[in-house]
């Protein structure tokens, strides 16, 4: 998250919110949350309802969920989709961005 919290402007900056969906319970989030002062939202999910909208992969060996990265349009329509296979494979925020950027530039059909 720290990664996401260096470049929180640029991604405010392309119109892009942010939203970190994790297992903790709501409590435990909002201190998380707090002490780490984020810009962006948090999303408890401790009933894995959204992970398992988005196909996020559970994975206990390597202790518990693994990333997922969803880029979704203005039209509720997901438009590009990472599962991480390790905690460490996450795109860059500079592929992120300009997958934004290529969203936002796009013109919608007549």
């Amino acid at each position: 998250m720290a990664q996401l919290r260096q470049d929180y402007s640029k991604f405010v900056d392309r119109q892009v919110e942010v939203v970190v969906v994790g297992p903790e319970d709501a409590a435990g989030f909002a201190k998380y949350w707090e002490k780490e002062n984020l810009p962006f939202i948090g999303l408890p999910d401790p009933k894995a309802s959204v992970l398992k909208l988005y196909g996020q992969e559970v994975n206990l060996f390597k202790l518990g969920r693994m990333p997922a990265q969803v880029l979704i349009d203005r039209a509720g329509v997901a438009r590009f989709v990472h599962y991480g296979h390790s905690m460490s494979d996450i795109p860059s925020n500079d592929e992120i961005l300009t997958l934004a950027e290529l969203l936002n530039t796009e013109v919608s059909p007549a």
